[in-house]
């Protein structure tokens, strides 16, 4: 609580900073004029709000061993891709998630997507994408022989990658669009964070050429290996899951047991091979507003697939 109170008051500091008392007393209120007993509702319907999605919102602080997180940032050829890795496993998305244009309520990995690839197009203005060749890259790049000035040959006039024909860019200045796609980039793995803690980026896919070892605001930039196919191996490598949420009410212990022993139970279902199942996951958000102590409980476990499962 104090150390919520000192953000408050510096955010409110900042906020205030900016303007001088004078201008404060003398400018008008903005909005349209409210009585009395509608502010009082709406302060009052703040706090409710803030004591009913409290023990929801905790659900991102789990644990210290939380704050231990990597960033993932996927460019491919035509966007980049950011998400969050917490023990291993991504970040999910908290809230509804469009899908093809319709919002579902799946659980989804936390992904935020920039219009920035490999193959994007690069304006007069030294300004790149949303626009982009795709998978057209090897006819229209400049690397390539073709007409189009796109992203990868920026990579490649800089030495960041020996792709095509280096000599086909020679005459090129990359420095400038390179460094504005560097700070696009690192504003959006910016935008994912929720706490200031040191964040490593870790760079797949074959457009993660586009940025040196290093981003603004982030000073470790990894590159594992094979990283130009990393969705490729991801998915080979993928483990089958199982995962319990639920509301129970009871004794803690007991209620714990039986939310893990469900979720080995689906994932062993789904695919797991027996043995191999692990608990990767356990979240308790205690909720306040119903009777009886109820705990919404999630349990997650993974396993190694057994293709004998596959093959019966």
């Amino acid at each position: 609580m104090p150390a919520f109170l000192g953000l408050a008051g510096w955010a409110m500091w900042v906020e205030v900073s900016r303007h001088s008392l004078g201008e404060l007393i003398s400018s008008s209120p903005f909005g349209a004029p409210i009585t009395v007993a509608t502010g009082a509702t709406i302060v009052a319907g703040s706090y409710i709000i803030g004591a009913v999605t409290t023990p929801d919102m905790t659900r991102f602080n789990r644990s210290t061993s939380d704050v231990v997180k990597q960033t993932l940032v996927d460019i491919g050829g035509t966007t980049t891709d950011v998400g969050i890795l917490v023990g291993g496993f991504p970040r999910e998305a908290s809230g509804e998630a469009e899908l093809a244009g319709v919002r579902t309520n799946f659980r989804i990995p936390d992904v935020l997507s920039l219009g920035i690839g490999g193959g994007s197009l690069i304006a007069p203005d030294g300004s790149a994408g949303p626009r982009s060749v795709g998978y057209r890259l090897t006819e229209e790049a400049l690397v390539f022989g073709g007409p189009t000035l796109t992203a990868t040959d920026l990579a490649v006039a800089a030495g960041y990658a020996e792709i095509g024909d280096p000599s086909l860019v020679a005459h090129l200045d990359p420095r400038a669009a390179l460094a504005a796609i560097a700070e696009r980039i690192a504003e959006t793995v910016d935008r994912m964070r929720i706490s200031a803690a040191p964040l490593p980026v870790v760079a797949v896919g074959g457009g993660s050429v586009l940025i040196p070892d290093g981003l603004p605001g982030f000073d470790e930039v990894h590159r594992p290996g094979h990283f130009a196919v990393a969705n490729a191996v991801g998915a080979a490598i993928a483990q089958v899951g199982g995962e319990v949420d639920q509301v129970f009410s009871g004794a803690r212990e007991v209620m714990l047991d039986g939310a893990r022993d469900e979720a080995v139970s689906r994932a062993e279902r789904a695919g797991a091979r027996t043995g191999s199942v692990r608990i990767v996951e356990v979240e308790e958000i205690p909720l306040a507003y119903l009777p009886g102590g109820a705990t919404r409980v999630r349990v997650k476990a993974v396993g190694d697939l057994d293709l004998e499962k596959i093959n019966a």
